[in-house]
């Protein structure tokens, strides 16, 4: 069959009325048990899938949790995946949605009035930058750009992994540090330039705010201010970059300046994505837990479906140094 089937074809193939193919295809009284079995073994055979719109008006639940992002980007792509872990034992489906413009201010509330009521039960909303977020679904946060608000959220540890990852460049030798930091309407980039600074003055260094560059967690951008960073006489001996995929970008502009890593220039990122091991040198980095982080907001979301009221309603994960290949001392 070319096209998709009906359940009027269901109902043919069964030898049965269409009022009682629907019976039996949702479980419904009123439809003798090899009956059933006809109708569904000809759903089977058919490929038959009932409309997620008609069935979300029929029983007010689609069985399905929608993951909206702004982009799949990395972090976004390995919190999609806890997710899927979290509920492949369940009863609910995952739709992923990236709206078109969706790194707009408000692509939240565009993407929700889309889905929710008709497509989706609850939502999990990762890196949402709008504040007073609400729809008709259950809603849990994954790294909201502005800290937690009224939704239940999941984050990471960012002020400490920052901490953790200059510290770590600090012991090994340096004083003069770069930093890479991410997008400053974002409350974790921000937390991880604090944590940057906190380390230092924990060393009795000074920052220096010149040795502070905004990369906006694009790599494109990154290239942009790296190159002046790394060209100067009195350049750093040693960069934190606010994530991975920035850190990674600053290693591509040191060796076209002829800089080697570790030897010349020693590199720390933050997340632990994928590439990090990856790459090389293999990248030395702050692992925030980011499957965790959506399995986490799974089981937060489900529990909230249930009709159970959290005792925790925001979690915040720890992060750890993870020491590869392109961090040394000062000079190799």
């Amino acid at each position: 069959m070319s096209r998709r089937p009906t359940i009027r074809d269901v109902a043919e193939a069964a030898g049965v009325s269409v009022a009682s193919a629907s019976k039996a295809i949702n479980g419904r009284y009123g439809v003798a048990a090899d009956t059933a079995q006809r109708v569904l073994q000809a759903v089977d055979e058919l490929g038959y899938n009932s409309s997620l719109v008609a069935s979300s008006l029929r029983t007010q639940r689609t069985g399905v949790i929608g993951v909206l992002i702004s982009d799949f980007e990395p972090f976004s792509a390995e919190v999609l995946k806890g997710i899927g872990a979290a509920l492949r034992d369940s009863d609910y489906d995952v739709l992923a949605y990236s709206g078109a413009r969706s790194a707009d201010m408000g692509w939240e509330r565009r993407s929700l009035s889309r889905l929710s009521g008709t497509l989706i039960d609850g939502a999990i909303i990762v890196t949402p930058n709008a504040e007073g977020i609400s729809a008709s679904v259950p809603i849990v946060a994954v790294d909201p750009h502005r800290g937690p608000g009224d939704l239940p959220t999941v984050e990471s540890d960012s002020f400490d992994g920052a901490r953790q990852a200059t510290a770590h460049l600090i012991e090994l030798g340096h004083t003069r540090i770069g930093l890479v930091a991410g997008r400053p309407d974002l409350r974790s980039a921000t937390a991880r330039e604090a944590g940057y600074r906190k380390a230092l003055q924990d060393a009795g260094l000074t920052p220096d705010p010149s040795l502070t560059v905004v990369g906006s967690f694009d790599p494109v951008v990154v290239r942009g201010v790296a190159a002046p960073l790394l060209s100067r006489p009195d350049r750093p001996t040693a960069v934190f970059a606010a994530n991975d995929s920035s850190a990674l970008a600053v290693i591509e502009v040191a060796r076209e300046f002829g800089l080697a890593v570790p030897d010349d220039l020693s590199v720390v990122g933050f997340d632990d994505i994928p590439e990090a091991a990856r790459a090389v040198p293999a990248l030395t980095t702050i692992r925030q837990p980011m499957k965790s982080l959506g399995g986490l907001a799974a089981e937060l979301l489900t529990a909230l479906l249930r009709g159970e009221r959290p005792r925790q309603t925001h979690l915040v994960l720890p992060t750890r140094l993870i020491r590869r290949a392109t961090s040394g001392g000062p000079g190799g």
